[in-house]
C-alpha cells in the first residue's frame, strides 16, 4: 500500500514538473515575442530628418559632432524622441548643385526636410530668378517622392556689399518660397553669428564650434515644432 502510494506521488510530480515546464517555456516566449516585436515598432516609427544645404550644414572647419546637425540629433536623442538626422550638406553647393543631388538623397524615407541652399548662389551674385527656380525644384522633387514630409527652409542673406536691391531680393526668397510652399521658415539661419568676428573661423564665412551652437538654437527653435 505504501508503495503505491509513493508510486503514485512520484508520478503526479512528474505530471506537475511537466506542467511547470511547459508554462515556463509558454510565458518565455511569449515575453520574446513581445520584446521582439516592440523593437519592430520602434524601428518602423524612427522618422529622417534631412538636412540639405551647404558647407553650413555640413559644419565645415568643425569636427562632424560640432556641426548644427549633430547638436540637433543630440538634442533629439536627450528627448528620447524618434528621429534620426541625416547630415545632407556639402561644401560650395549651389541650388544648381542641389537639384543635381537631391534625388539620390531621396533614395531614403524622409519625414521632415531642411533645406539650406541658396548662400553659395548669392555670394556668386547669380540671378535671384535663377536661384529661386533651382529651389522650388528641389521642393518639388521632396513633395513628389514624400508627400507627407514637412519642410523647412533656412533662410539667408548675402552682405550688402553684393548692392542693395540685389540683397534686399535675395533676402525676399526664402519668406516668399515658404509661402507659397507651406514651409515652416527659419528666417536667417546666421542670426547672431553673422558677422561676428568671434563665433566665425578665420574665413569670416564659417561658424566656430560656438557658433552652430547657436545655429543649432535658431533651427530648433522652429524644428520642434514639428517634432
Amino acid at each position: 500500500m505504501l508503495r503505491k502510494r509513493i508510486i503514485g506521488l512520484f508520478v503526479l510530480g512528474i505530471v506537475l514538473l511537466g506542467c511547470g515546464n511547459g508554462q515556463s517555456k509558454s510565458d518565455k516566449d511569449k515575453t520574446l515575442d513581445s520584446t521582439d516585436q516592440k523593437a519592430v515598432v520602434v524601428n518602423q516609427q524612427e522618422k529622417n530628418i534631412l538636412f540639405f544645404g551647404t558647407s553650413l550644414t555640413a559644419g565645415m572647419g568643425l569636427d562632424p559632432s560640432e556641426a548644427f546637425p549633430a547638436l540637433i540629433q543630440n538634442r533629439i536623442d536627450s528627448l528620447k524622441l524618434p528621429y534620426k538626422v541625416i547630415n545632407g550638406g556639402l561644401s560650395g553647393e549651389t541650388s544648381a548643385g542641389g537639384k543635381g543631388r537631391i534625388d539620390w538623397l531621396l533614395k531614403q524615407p524622409v519625414s521632415i526636410f531642411v533645406l539650406e541652399l541658396g548662400a553659395n548662389d548669392g555670394l556668386r551674385g547669380l540671378p535671384v530668378a535663377q536661384t529661386t527656380k533651382n529651389l522650388q525644384d528641389i521642393v518639388d522633387r521632396v513633395k513628389a517622392k514624400y508627400p507627407d514630409a514637412k519642410l523647412v527652409l533656412a533662410g539667408m542673406q548675402v552682405p550688402p556689399n553684393m548692392g542693395a536691391k540685389y540683397a534686399a531680393d535675395f533676402k525676399n526668397i526664402f519668406p516668399e518660397l515658404a509661402k507659397k510652399n507651406n514651409m515652416a521658415l527659419i528666417p536667417f539661419l546666421l542670426d547672431k553669428v553673422g558677422g561676428i568676428p568671434k563665433l566665425n573661423q578665420a574665413d569670416g564665412i564659417h561658424p566656430t564650434a560656438e557658433g552652430d551652437k547657436i545655429l543649432a538654437e535658431n533651427v530648433w527653435v522652429v524644428l520642434k515644432d514639428l517634432l
